[in-house]
């Protein structure tokens, strides 16, 4: 398709690229190429090192959409994105530069989602099924929800103190859906995430992860960015 962007879909913690399922069918009934890859989560310098490897497979201008800690990776490519033209913030981190999750959590009380979180003598963090059910995608549909929860990639904890460098938004356009009923990642945050990289944005009424909860509004996002994108270029 002339002048639309490739689409490369980034997941986050607790989640895997099969959470963008829904957003991935829509995307290609209207005609775009869709790369939805999974992340091991075990190291931001690895998980951005795989995005590059995701990258490098794209031919032509690549619109990149990250969820949750997905936004992390998608911010941490820096300045050094040859064929990225624009960024979509899913419920997402989007840290500027010194920052960390870590210190983030640090301003207040976590995330319902987040309060039980059980980490693995490998240093993994594992969400609780009463949590993942009840907080984190508690609305989808429950049948679903479980089947996430089965799937679910867990983030290695240390991540959180990662710190960010020169992020990628400063140089790219951006979007933003905030979730306004958000339990992982505070609506609050979010905002100021989307403000201050004077993102395009959007609020839904949905939980964090909005992509399968609410498939078409993320699906309206993306296309509005990607067509943004396609008619600069």
């Amino acid at each position: 398709m002339s002048g639309r962007p490739n689409i490369v879909l980034v997941h986050g913690a607790w989640a895997d690229g099969s959470s963008w399922s829904a957003v991935v069918e829509r995307l290609q009934a209207d005609g775009y190429t869709v790369t939805a890859p999974q992340f091991a989560e075990g190291a931001l310098a690895a998980d951005v090192a795989r995005l590059r490897q995701v990258l490098a497979r794209q031919h032509g201008p690549t619109l990149l959409a990250g969820h949750s800690y997905g936004g992390q990776i998608v911010t941490a490519l820096g300045t050094d994105t040859p064929n990225v033209v624009g960024l979509v913030y899913i419920a997402a981190f989007g840290l500027d530069e010194g920052e960390s999750i870590g210190k983030l959590l640090a301003q207040g009380p976590p995330g319902p989602a987040l309060a039980h979180l059980d980490v693995d003598e490998q240093g993994f963090a594992w969400m609780p099924e009463d949590d993942f059910l009840n907080q984190f995608a508690d609305d989808v549909d429950p049948v679903k929800a479980r089947v996430m929860y089965a799937v679910q990639q867990p983030l290695a904890w240390s991540a959180v103190d990662e710190v960010m460098g020169v992020p990628a938004w400063r140089s790219l356009p951006s979007w933003f859906l905030v979730a306004e009923g958000d339990r992982t990642i505070p609506p609050d945050a979010q905002r100021t995430f989307a403000a201050r990289m004077g993102a395009t944005t959007v609020e839904v009424a949905t939980n964090h992860v909005a992509m399968v909860s609410h498939p078409d509004d993320v699906l309206q996002l993306i296309v509005t960015a990607a067509e943004a994108v396609g008619a600069a270029q």
